[in-house]
């Protein structure tokens, strides 16, 4: 199985479609952040936790065999520093000869969200994302706010990336309380969104055994970013059977998880073969429109 695995991966494109990137003024005066925006505060606190630059996810694609990653815009609350991040990715991208794309982040509350996200499509961003309810102050539940945003992500056809939590287990930095309840009545109220539940959608998968529920998630995809710290890794071969091999996103929230350990275990997580590359990189190129760079190489 191992060495059909590796065959599959070969010609595959590889995509990580969850990681982060901060510009050099956050990680050098990461003090200032801690005291001015309370979700950085929480994540990014602790002396031993990692922020990190672009050569640095660079050379970890490069050790896992990762062609490609997609780098979240941090939620922050501020727009300006919203902003600030957004150009800094851009730029990122720019250089990156096609390894590194990104999702734009805007400030949902803020009067010029709807500016701010067509400004993030116009620089380059294949999507908007990480929103964050918990961390930007708003209710995926009751959420008028984000009806400018969303018009803007449906006319540009490109996806929404939201951060989701789990109703039940232990408490641990940066869960937040974006639950399944609280993302259900979103997903009612923009039926033509495409969206990426991080973290397997707080556990939503598993409500789509409910037929009520999948009515609802039928543009929702699940990226598996801090799989680790959630689930055992059977996870993924349960949720591919409940909701498709069209529905998964390799994704590991690098630098909260490594890339290599983490490819690694998803290879022999116990996918299908006809499955593997789609989850590995085939859905993503979908899902957030990406050339394919293997097909770029070889025509």
């Amino acid at each position: 199985m191992e060495r059909l695995d590796e065959a599959i991966t070969a010609t595959t494109t590889i995509v990580d479609a969850h990681t982060h990137l901060f510009p050099s003024a956050v990680i050098s005066g990461r003090e200032r952040y801690l005291e001015n925006d309370s979700w950085f505060s929480e994540l990014f606190t602790h002396p031993k936790s990692i922020i990190v630059g672009p050569a640095e996810l660079t050379a970890s694609m490069d050790e896992a065999g990762i062609d490609r990653s997609i780098v979240s815009g941090w939620p922050w609350r501020d727009a300006g520093l919203c902003r600030e991040h957004n150009a800094f990715l851009a730029e990122v991208a720019a250089t990156s000869d096609g390894r590194i794309e990104w999702l734009g982040i805007v400030s949902p509350t803020s009067p010029d969200a709807q500016r701010d996200a067509r400004t993030c499509f116009e620089l380059g961003a294949v999507g908007l994302g990480e929103l964050n309810a918990d961390a930007q102050g708003f209710a995926w539940d009751d959420s008028e706010c984000l009806d400018a945003v969303v018009e803007v992500c449906e006319a540009a056809g490109r996806p929404l990336l939201l951060h989701a939590s789990e109703p039940v287990g232990r408490r641990y930095p940066g869960k937040g309380l974006a639950t399944p309840d609280r993302l259900l009545p979103f997903l009612a109220r923009h039926p033509r969104l495409s969206v990426v539940a991080a973290h397997w959608g707080g556990g939503l998968p598993f409500y789509e055994l409910m037929p009520e529920v999948a009515a609802l998630t039928r543009n929702v995809v699940y990226d598996s970013a801090a799989s680790t710290y959630l689930y055992r890794f059977d996870i993924f071969p349960t949720v591919l059977a409940i909701v498709g091999a069209e529905r998964v996103l390799f994704a590991s929230d690098y630098p909260v998880l490594t890339q290599p350990r983490f490819l690694r275990r998803v290879r022999n997580a116990g996918i299908a073969p006809s499955a593997l590359g789609k989850v590995l990189g085939g859905n993503a190129e979908r899902v957030f429109r990406l050339p394919s760079l293997k097909q770029e190489a070889t025509d």
